[in-house]
């Protein structure tokens, strides 16, 4: 007889992230992580309303799974319900790996790469707390970080006391971690595409590994202008969806590095997809990881498997203190996991201590001068 799944369990915790658990009938547990953010409360209702269509199916039929619950939908393009939908992948995976006894990147065509480089953010106000902020990372052993161009709202047109100010935080950390170590900088979408072309140029001569997120995801053109516009790599897909939703960037070769999220993004498969999409326009991938390390884990597999991965973020979210077997870092780079399955397997008890069922939003910035609201 096949397999079973169960039931589900969703826990938030700390970091802005959600475990969610997948059970079955043979004793097996999957572990995946859903798109939490803000929003786990619905998130979680969207994992429980999937579960109604998934209890008591194989949980080895992967694609068909995914292909019926994210085809069913009305609007099939809705985060929630995309992000519920990868957590529940990631945890299928899981159980397939620990059914047979081998980490997922050998399910997924094995290996192409030993380990997996990784770059972690860094943050400060001043010039002076960027610098010495990112040279304790140097310090820790990243090769590579990643810091804000502003830590406040940018005007639409901003004032050139606000460019040379973002520069001269971004100048501070290259004069501070030299040019052996790369320094992205994510401009957060929080600039307009105008302000963001005047800002990239500026800082074209300190040679960021990538500028990213100068636009909204649905500003395309303005992503396309810029690209070409500069010579800083640009880098976007945080907030992009699925296949479909990187379909114009990659045709059109809209950006040089596409930074998908496993946990949104439609889960591991997708992921691999999305690359494999990627790879046939000579773009790059460096997934976006901003929250638990369960998704950073999952890309990690998948990163293993593609040959066109740049670099990834989360490696300072390596599952210390709630992971069995934590990911291994060394000198800029997470080995690959021996473990079955993803390798994440938790102690209930550490899982419980990270619970936060708090819910606060964020990205609530306003303009100090007028007060009017201001994208984060």
């Amino acid at each position: 007889m096949n397999m079973k799944i169960t039931g589900f369990e969703t826990i938030p915790i700390r970091g802005r992230a959600m475990v969610l658990k997948m059970f079955t009938d043979e004793g097996l547990v999957g572990y995946g992580e859903p798109m939490n953010y803000e929003h786990w409360r619905v998130v979680a209702q969207a994992v429980e309303d999937m579960a109604e269509y998934l209890v008591g199916k194989d949980p080895l039929n992967i694609e068909d799974h995914w292909q019926a619950m994210y085809r069913s939908s009305y609007s099939r393009s809705m985060p929630v319900l995309v992000g519920a939908l990868s957590g529940i992948e990631m945890a299928m995976w899981d159980v397939f790996g620990k059914m047979v006894g081998l980490p997922v990147w050998k399910l997924l065509g094995g290996k192409v790469r030993d380990r997996i480089r990784v770059y972690t953010g860094t943050g400060g106000t001043t010039p002076e707390e960027c610098a010495e902020n990112a040279s304790q990372k140097v310090a820790e052993g990243f090769r590579a970080v990643k810091m804000g161009a502003s830590p406040s709202p940018v005007r639409f047109v901003d004032t050139p006391e606000k460019i040379d100010f973002m520069v001269s935080r971004v100048a501070a950390v290259r004069e501070a971690v030299g040019y052996s170590v790369d320094i992205a900088v994510d401009l957060h979408r929080r600039l307009s595409p105008a302000m963001a072309a005047i800002l990239v140029k500026e800082l074209e001569p300190l040679r960021p590994l990538f500028a990213e997120e100068p636009c909204h995801p649905e500003n395309n053109e303005a992503l396309l202008a810029l690209s070409r516009s500069t010579t800083v790599p640009i880098a976007t897909g945080e907030r992009h969806l699925t296949r479909w939703g990187f379909r114009e960037l990659i045709e059109r070769e809209m950006c040089a590095i596409l930074q998908p999220d496993i946990r949104h993004c439609g889960g591991i498969l997708e992921l691999k997809k999305i690359a494999g999409m990627a790879e046939i326009h000579n773009m790059a991938i460096a997934p976006h990881n901003a929250a638990g390390p369960v998704g950073v884990a999952a890309s990690v597999h998948v990163m293993a498997t593609i040959p066109n991965l740049l670099i990834c973020e989360g490696g300072h979210n390596r599952g210390e203190g709630l992971f069995e077997t934590p990911l291994i870092f060394r000198d800029g780079f997470i080995e690959l996991p021996t473990e079955p399955g993803l390798g994440v397997d938790m102690d209930d008890d550490a899982l419980e201590a990270l619970r936060d069922e708090s819910y606060r939003l964020r990205g609530m910035f306003w303009h100090e001068d007028d007060g009017s609201f201001a994208d984060y």
